[in-house]
Order: structure tokens, then C-alpha cells, then sequence
């Protein structure tokens, strides 16, 4: 029966007739009353607390302690660090150390003055996103200089200006003005832009983190990012005549290890089959994507406790992973090639914390690339990030979707949690599975107004959605890495349930199509 948890089943959802004892009921209900009372939010919520106060990129100190934080609290579940690879003991970790490629980076401090106002114009204390990543630090004790507005900061609205020893300033990304702006002799740059979604004329302080190319040490320059409201104030004294800004930027580049943290729970039976979380710890916020790692620290040591006290027997292995995005699982996955066939489930954990009525972010599971990514109607719809149409040849239906989905409404169903889906997106650590042709999912929050910005902090984090989150997550978790020939009986018919519901949907959709003339 093997082949009932690895391979769709297109055939048996609508075709196979389940005997009443293959109604799904008691293993879940097991499942999610466990974790009830052993998965403890204000644990998550704490690791989020730490993890949020660092500005975290692969390789720099805010990443590398976040890590080993973690460490701290699988050690304090039982999980022993690996001496002869996973074979050591039931719960095992390792922490893989790889020397970076590329530089790392992290911010300390920085100010914007208009020269002659003493209220600052930006301060790092209060925008932490404000430099842009990859910056340079200005020479001790800043940089002053005149402000020159320049559009879009394109190459031919810069031609035949004189930016030699000036600040140039556009409303666009900062990586194209800042090009076009060092390439002209400016000191650095300043740029403005905010998507919609995060309603900048309405969160007026917010500034999302972007970053410049690095050169290397001797040329680089620095590129700040402006809020609304830094962007008129200065628009305003510009206006006005000759602005004259200073800057004072404090930044570290350095090389640096890349760590990966992976946490393992063997199986009894089949180890080498599993099921893997995913949470990447790259990403400055608190729901991005500190609420991730949080979330999943609280996964492991909530499995560990369980596991430990024979409640929960999983005959295949359980994963957690936490590490630089996508990077990191891909890794896992390509760097392997025995290990990768045995992997059977991917789930990635990101941005699992939202506070609903603070930021707007709805719960969402992307699905991995079925009908509704091709043909998107009905009540499908794309989040604000955005999809690209897929075509027939990128289809990769499977049940995963269904039964991870079905979790959260028997969750939803007992707590008023709000559960919704979208097509296929990308840009998570879910797309390595795929991309692998593992089934891999994205459990994730949008639209939320704060996304990717400093405004992203611990308050817009909720203890209760992360439960909800991780419960879900968990129960799936356990009813396939314990499955059996019942088990499996059982997720058919549940999936049966959704197929026709789906077929029926599709019915009526097209039926309204026909009837309107508009196909």
C-alpha cells in the first residue's frame, strides 16, 4: 500500500468505494488532542522574541545566533548531536557548516539629517531596513553632501549630470539608481519604492529591505531606502531649493560560514523515507520569518516529547530544517541523491505568525501546481504576490494538497481558524521539492500590509495562529509517517470527498460559462 501515500491516485478518487471502517476519525482526533495540550505557543512565541531582534542574513551574526538558539532547544528536548549520522540515536541533530561563497553583511547603525533641521529625516533604531543590503560604511562621522532628485533614476534622466561628490535620490528600486549613480561619481543613494499591498500612503513609516551589487571592499558605497514619509519631507524641501542631506551609515562585511541546522526523528521501520519541514531563518521580520523558525523549534521539541513518551511512533523519519532560503533545501535535496528518493513530503513554515486583524495577512496553503494554476476561476485566486499562468506540462497534481488542507479545516472547524488556499506561486522553500518532483507545500499569510518591511515586528505575531499553523502541520506529519493499509484506506475516501466537491464545483462554473456565451 506504499503506493497510496507516494503517487496520486486519479483513478481511485473516483472510482474506489471505502468500507465504513476506513472513515477517518480516530488516529486525527488523537493526533490533534496531543497536540493540544503539548504544543505550547507561548514557547514559539518566545524563540520568535529572540529570533525578531536580529537583522538576519545567511552567514551574519543574527542568522548564526539564531541557529544555534534553536540548538539550544532541541538539546533541551533530547536531541543529541550526531556522532555516526543519523544512525546515532531516535532524535539527532547536526549543525552543517559551509564556508560561503560570497560575503555576509549586517547593519549596526545610520541616521538621515536634512542639514539645517534637527529632527531626523530616518534613524536605523526606528527603521531597520533602512540601508540597504550590501551597504558600505560611510567615512566616521558620515557624509554631507547636496541631494539631487533624479525620477526613476534611469541611465539617460542621470545623463549629463554633475554627481560627482552628491546624493542622489529616485523613486524606484535601489539597485538600478544606485548603479547608474556610483557610475557617476554620487557618494550613494536614495530610493523610494513600496507596493501597493503595503499601502505606503497609510503606513507611512514602513520601508521594505532591499539590496545593491557588491563589488568589493575598496569600491563599494552605500544606498539608503526611504519610507513615504522621508520621500515627501524630502520631495517637499526640494521644492523649496538647494537640499543638503547627511548621512551616517555603520555596516560590517565580512566572510562567514553558511549554517544549516537539520533535526531529525528516525522512523521505527522505513527511516529512510520522510517527511521534511522546512523553515528559513534569512529575512529580518518577525511573521518573515522569525514566526517560521519559531514555529518550528516548538514542531520539534513538541515531537521529541511525544516520541519520547511513546505517543506518538512514526515508522518513517521526520525532518526539521532551518537555514538560508531555498538554498538550504534545495541542498538537502540535490546533495543526496539516495536520501532525496526517499523523501516523500515537503512542507515549508513561512510567515506562519500573522496576527489576522493587525496585518490583514489571511491564512493560506499554496498548493503545488494543480487544475487551478492553469485554469485559475471561480473562487481560486492569486494572492497580491502575484503568479505566473502555468501551462498543462508544469501539472502536478497529488493528494498532498487535499489532505494537509482537510488538517486545517478539521482545526478550523474546532476553533473558528480561518483556512484558505491559492494556486501555485513559488518563491518559498517549498519550490526545491517540486522542482525535485516531491510533493512540497507552502503553509504562509497574505496579503499582509507589512510584509518584508520594519513595521514587521513581534506585535503583529500571533501565539494562537502559530498553533493553529503547527498543529495542522503536525497531525499531517504523524498520520503519514505512522500510515498503514487503514490509514491509507481512509485518506481515499477523504480525498474522494474533495475530488467530486472540486468536480462539482467545476460543474456548475461551466455550466454559468455556457450559459453567459462566454466560452
Amino acid at each position: 500500500m506504499n503506493k497510496f501515500l507516494t503517487l496520486s491516485l486519479p483513478v481511485l478518487l473516483l472510482s474506489t468505494a471505502m468500507p465504513a471502517w476506513a472513515q477517518p476519525a480516530a488516529r486525527e482526533k488523537k493526533y490533534f488532542q496531543l497536540l493540544e495540550k503539548t504544543f505550547d505557543e507561548q514557547q514559539a512565541y518566545n524563540t520568535v522574541w529572540f529570533v525578531e531582534q536580529r537583522w538576519r542574513l545567511a552567514g551574519n551574526s543574527g542568522f548564526n545566533e539564531s541557529i544555534y538558539h534553536v540548538e539550544k532547544i532541541l538539546q533541551q528536548a533530547g536531541f543529541v548531536n550526531e556522532t555516526n549520522g543519523e544512525q546515532t540515536a531516535r532524535l539527532t541533530y547536526r549543525i552543517e557548516k559551509r564556508p560561503m561563497k560570497r560575503v555576509t553583511w549586517e547593519p549596526v547603525d545610520a541616521s538621515l539629517y536634512i542639514v539645517g533641521e534637527k529632527e531626523p529625516v530616518l534613524q536605523f533604531k526606528t527603521n531597520c531596513n533602512m540601508i540597504a543590503m550590501y551597504s558600505a560604511a560611510t567615512p566616521e562621522g558620515g557624509v554631507t553632501a547636496e541631494l539631487v532628485y533624479a525620477g526613476k533614476g534611469s541611465a539617460k534622466e542621470l545623463e549629463g549630470k554633475d554627481l560627482t561628490g552628491k546624493i542622489v535620490m529616485a523613486e524606484t528600486g535601489i539597485g538600478g539608481v544606485y548603479g547608474n549613480a556610483i557610475k557617476g561619481g554620487a557618494l550613494g543613494a536614495l530610493a523610494y519604492s513600496m507596493p501597493g499591498y503595503n499601502q505606503p500612503t497609510k503606513n507611512t513609516h514602513s520601508i521594505q529591505f532591499q539590496g545593491i551589487g557588491y563589488t568589493d571592499s575598496l569600491h563599494q558605497k552605500w544606498g539608503i531606502l526611504l519610507s513615504y514619509a522621508a520621500k515627501e519631507r524630502l520631495k517637499a524641501a526640494l521644492a523649496k531649493g538647494t537640499v543638503t542631506v547627511k548621512v551616517v551609515v555603520n555596516t560590517k562585511i565580512y566572510t562567514a560560514d553558511e549554517l544549516t541546522l537539520v533535526a531529525n526523528v528516525r522512523g521505527k521501520t522505513k527511516p529512510h523515507e520522510r517527511f521534511v519541514f522546512s523553515a528559513h531563518v534569512q529575512e529580518p521580520g518577525a511573521n518573515d520569518n522569525a514566526s517560521g523558525v519559531g514555529a518550528l523549534a516548538e514542531m520539534a521539541r513538541t515531537t521529541a516529547l511525544l516520541v519520547k513518551k511513546n505517543k506518538v511512533v512514526p515508522q518513517r523519519t521526520l525532518t526539521f530544517l532551518w537555514g538560508d532560503e531555498i538554498v538550504s533545501t534545495r541542498r538537502y535535496i540535490v546533495d543526496d541523491s539516495v536520501r532525496a528518493k526517499g523523501i516523500k513530503w515537503g512542507l515549508s513554515l513561512d510567515m506562519v505568525g500573522e496576527d489576522i486583524q493587525k496585518t490583514g495577512g489571511t491564512f493560506l496553503i499554496e498548493k503545488m501546481p494543480d487544475p487551478s494554476a492553469i485554469w485559475t476561476r471561480g473562487n481560486e485566486k492569486h494572492s497580491e504576490w502575484g503568479g505566473s499562468p502555468l501551462t498543462e506540462a508544469d501539472m502536478f497534481p497529488h493528494y498532498f494538497n487535499d489532505l494537509l488542507l482537510n488538517r486545517c479545516l478539521f482545526e478550523a472547524a474546532k476553533t473558528g481558524w480561518t483556512v484558505r488556499t491559492n494556486p501555485f506561486e513559488g518563491g518559498s522553500d517549498h519550490t526545491p521539492f517540486l522542482n525535485a518532483k516531491i510533493p512540497g507545500l507552502l503553509m504562509w499569510h497574505f496579503t499582509d500590509v507589512f510584509y518584508h518591511t520594519d513595521a514587521d515586528r513581534l506585535d503583529m505575531v500571533s501565539p494562537a495562529e502559530m498553533k493553529h499553523v503547527a498543529k495542522s502541520a503536525l497531525a499531517t506529519a504523524f498520520l503519514l509517517t505512522t500510515a498503514d493499509d487503514k490509514t491509507a484506506a481512509s485518506l481515499i475516501d477523504d480525498i474522494t470527498r474533495n475530488a467530486l466537491q472540486r468536480l462539482q464545483i467545476e460543474f456548475e462554473l461551466s455550466k454559468k460559462a455556457v450559459q453567459s456565451g462566454s466560452v
